[in-house]
């Protein structure tokens, strides 16, 4: 994202907005990441590459990122899912073969 350090947000790309918007949570090195719908609005290229990041974030920072999402997918690629319904936890699973976040389709 160096190229577009001096743009707007309104200046780049839905894909470029999430990156920075990710890279403005990290830069506190939190121990927790809460991301509600990150790749919302994002064509699936993009949003794998926005999953790719949150997933490196997690192996190399060592920081608990939690995704929140309507893409059951995503799912796929967490230590831990929990499902909602009607503002309750309706289920707690723990995923036994996680995909890396290349692997995710929607």
């Amino acid at each position: 994202l160096g190229e577009r350090m001096d743009h707007f947000p309104s200046q780049m790309s839905g894909g470029e907005q999430q990156r920075v918007a990710i890279a403005r949570a990290i830069a506190k090195q939190p121990e927790v990441l809460l991301c509600d719908e990150p790749t919302g609005a994002l064509d699936s290229k993009t949003g794998i590459r926005v999953l790719e990041a949150l997933e490196h974030i997690n192996r190399e920072m060592r920081t608990t990122v939690a995704i929140i999402t309507h893409n059951a997918m995503i799912g796929e690629m967490a230590d831990r899912v929990v499902r909602l319904h009607d503002g309750r936890v309706e289920s707690v699973e723990r995923n036994a073969t996680r995909r890396p976040a290349s692997e995710i389709r929607w």
